[in-house]
């Protein structure tokens, strides 16, 4: 048996041109489309049977992670009792290439009735889906993949790209940003680099704070006891003031200062680098790598301490 990579490759380039070709399918209908989406007030159902079904899927799963509600809703259970899901402020999303598929057709007069928007993807804008909708996309190709051009292959990857395209547009009109990515993707390595630092820290009692008046002996218990190598100095309202590290002790060591007779205030390093409880641990990660420093600071607003995070946190967490 010979297999045929020149085929195997015909096949990516046709499936790359497919996607270019649809990029002209970017014009004021997709606009109109996206702008049916933001303003949505319900949830946005999607549609289609067979792969388009499969590629509805992958779409409605992108629209979810990016902060837009939306679902899969098989239009063949649909006629028999899933219509009910349906609601009037809803917006549809139906995909089918030829515009014809009779379980999507059989859909469109529960969608009229209800007034709930509807937006084609389709091969076909003149199709009766194309013509039934507020707005059509083309997904129209010139050919398939299949050798026998046959098989969904290249229209079904140009609608993806073109679902991604609404989902992505979608998620910069919303002003979606990276805390809220982080807020709906908690788990996995993924949600590990989302996480914020107030979720990693070392805090409460099992944080290393002295006060600018305790002397150097109860210091050094302090940062052995809690075992980060550093602690935090606070005045008596506990506002930071400066930290003491395991290398501020080595050099006083070194200039032969009488270090125990001293008080923390006397050897800490004033104006440390500080974050936000709600900052990201990647960006925790990407300022202690920037400086060459192990630990960070969590202060509020108002400069007390809440914690500290300290590199083996982040490693802990699998960021490294």
């Amino acid at each position: 048996m010979t297999i045929d990579i020149g085929l195997a490759r015909r096949v990516l380039q046709i499936e790359a041109n497919a996607i270019l070709g649809v990029a002209g399918s970017v014009d004021g209908a997709f606009e109109r489309a996206v702008r049916l989406l933001l303003e949505c007030r319900g949830r946005v159902i999607l549609t289609g049977i067979g792969k388009s079904g499969i590629i509805c899927q992958k779409i409605a799963a992108t629209f979810r992670s990016t902060g837009t509600p939306a679902f899969f809703l098989h239009p063949a259970e649909a006629i028999h009792g899933d219509l009910g899901v349906l609601q009037s402020d809803d917006v549809i999303v139906a995909l089918s290439y030829s515009g014809e598929t009779e379980e999507i057709l059989r859909l469109l007069e529960t969608i009229k009735r209800l007034g709930a928007r509807l937006i084609a993807i389709s091969g076909d804008c003149t199709s009766t889906l194309g013509q039934a909708s507020d707005v059509v996309i083309s997904c129209r190709v010139s050919e398939e993949a299949c050798p026998l051009n046959l098989v969904p292959t290249a229209s079904t990857t140009a609608a993806l790209a073109l679902g991604d395209a609404l989902a992505m547009t979608l998620l910069v009109a919303k002003g979606f940003k990276q805390e809220d990515f982080a807020n709906i993707h908690p788990g996995g390595k993924l949600g590990k680099r989302l996480m914020r630092v107030e979720q990693l820290m070392t805090g409460g009692d099992h944080a290393p704070i002295v006060r600018t008046t305790t002397m150097m002996p109860d210091v050094i218990y302090e940062m052995s006891s809690k075992k980060l190598g550093m602690s935090c100095v606070v005045d008596e309202n506990n506002v930071l003031m400066g930290i003491i590290t395991d290398g501020d002790l080595r050099r006083h060591m070194m200039g032969a200062t009488n270090l125990l007779s001293r008080a923390a205030a006397d050897i800490m390093t004033r104006n440390p680098i500080t974050i936000a409880p709600g900052t990201l641990a990647a960006e925790a990660l990407n300022i202690l790598e920037r400086h060459k420093i192990t630990s960070l600071v969590v202060v509020d607003g108002a400069r007390t301490v809440q914690g500290v995070v300290h590199l083996h946190d982040l490693w802990r967490t699998e960021l490294m």
